[in-house]
């Protein structure tokens, strides 16, 4: 199957004199979910819409001008991180589109793993495809329905999406969202003042002033227009959820409120379950930064050897995780982590990572760790071992790629340079997220994707 993979977020603002440039400010708070391209669309008092979507950083991509030129009380916008879809200013979202009803906005997050079967059906069928992203699907399925009621076609076309969703849509006169039936990724509900406000992430509530209200429901439709608010929730609801457990390993800002849990709980609890499964003698704790820290403060608390900041980062370079290029990778590692001798020389270290996925990353830091004079290396990771892609959503590699889904744990301990290598157990995984598996997706640690892969 193609790799469809959107990392994304969305963001959503119904009468609010500040729409756009709170929607703007909401996809900043939420820019760690993606970063290659940004946009936002307004309504306008006339029914109409008004876009600006652009390649780069929402910083980059917005300037005064722009966010002035966005009038409307209400506004939806959408950051794309994606390995597929290419990054084409064709994808970069929210798509608009005019339909029989009206205009139409539509930004999405998550993955449709059956957009290929749907995307061929639709041009057997005539439709004509501008961009090369999963989302485009449901704008045609959209435009096919003989309905003008938008919730009435959404209710008809969103049973033959399969996979992850968390949408968003703008029409002329509401503002909808709908999460997938098995939870995959988040979506929350919020407000500010009597503005409703939709986001991925609770961290773009904290940062605008709205307050948390709840989750939007696995299966669920919620829509605002003038004449207030509405929800309804499909039938096929799973019982078994499969929301994405990557977001509490990695994926989310530790800040937020995921699928109802704090993040960062979340992972300093990985990190104690770590240090109960994996105990070892030695000096200090360190995380490799960022996204190891409450890991390893976890770990540390647990254990009661110190934490200490082995590794200072640098925050102006983007995600190793996400740059293509191997030998953009390799220099990416010294540019962007800088070891402290004055921490590690002469020490036993315990290094708290979130995960391990090529192992490049790790290798390097490792070896950077002993070339400040560290004398024992001891890498302990806050999640099972990475053996699959992820088809839901998060970019991960492809299965070769994976050095746990080709090494053993002996042969990674030894690729990355480690004196040991401890991974958490996936019961460790449930433990610390206090819940059990019918409620996660883990299939990039344990295999059980929980769709059909095409």
């Amino acid at each position: 199957m193609k790799h469809w993979h959107d990392e994304c977020a969305i963001f959503g603002i119904w009468e609010n004199e500040e729409a756009s440039r709170l929607v703007y400010l909401g996809l900043y708070a939420q820019q760690h979910r993606g970063q290659e391209s940004a946009g936002i669309v307004s309504l306008k008092e006339d029914g109409r819409h008004v876009h600006h979507k652009g390649l780069g950083l929402v910083a980059d991509v917005f300037d005064e001008a722009g966010l002035d030129r966005l009038k409307g009380k209400t506004a939806i916008g959408h950051t794309r991180y994606s390995t597929t879809g290419s990054n084409l200013l064709s994808n970069a979202q929210p798509l608009t589109a005019q339909l029989m009803s009206g205009p139409i906005a539509l930004a999405h997050n998550g993955n449709i793993v059956n957009a290929e079967v749907l995307r061929e059906d639709l041009k057997n069928k005539g439709s004509i495809f501008q961009g090369t992203n999963d989302t485009e699907c449901l704008l045609h399925l959209l435009a096919r329905h003989p309905s003008n009621d938008i919730v009435k076609c959404l209710q008809e076309s969103l049973p033959m999406l399969e996979g992850a969703y968390s949408f968003v849509l703008l029409t002329h006169e509401r503002m909808l969202v709908a999460r997938d039936p098995q939870g995959f990724r988040p979506l929350v509900l919020g407000r500010l003042g009597k503005s409703p406000v939709v986001a991925s992430e609770t961290c773009a509530f904290d940062l605008i002033g709205a307050k948390y209200e709840r989750e939007i429901n696995p299966g669920e439709i919620f829509w605002v227009d003038s004449s207030g608010e509405y929800s309804v929730t499909s039938g096929e609801a799973k019982k078994n959820l499969s929301q994405c457990v990557f977001e509490h390993v990695y994926f989310a800002r530790p800040d937020s409120l995921v699928f109802g849990k704090s993040v960062y709980e979340s992972r300093k609890q990985l990190g104690a379950e770590l240090a109960k499964e994996h105990p070892v003698k030695a000096d200090v704790v360190i995380p490799v930064p960022d996204s190891g820290v409450a890991a390893a403060l976890g770990y540390s608390q647990e254990s009661g050897i110190p934490f200490d900041m082995g590794i200072i980062r640098n925050h102006y370079i983007r995600r190793t995780f996400i740059e293509p290029q191997q030998n953009i990778r390799s220099l990416g590692v010294k540019i962007k982590l800088n070891p402290q001798v004055a921490v590690l020389k002469g020490k036993s270290v315990i290094v708290v990572d979130d995960s391990l996925v090529r192992g490049t990353t790790s290798a390097k830091i490792i070896s950077l760790i002993r070339a400040a004079g560290a004398k024992e290396v001891h890498v302990r990771i806050a999640s099972p071992p990475t053996t699959g892609p992820c088809y839901y959503g998060v970019d991960t590699p492809k299965k070769e790629e994976l050095i746990a889904a080709n090494k053993s744990i002996e042969e990674i301990k030894k690729f990355i340079g480690a004196d040991t290598l401890g991974y958490l157990s996936t019961d460790g995984l449930f433990k610390a997220v206090k819940s059990n598996s019918s409620k996660y997706c883990a299939a990039c640690f344990d295999g059980k994707y929980p769709t059909k892969i095409y």
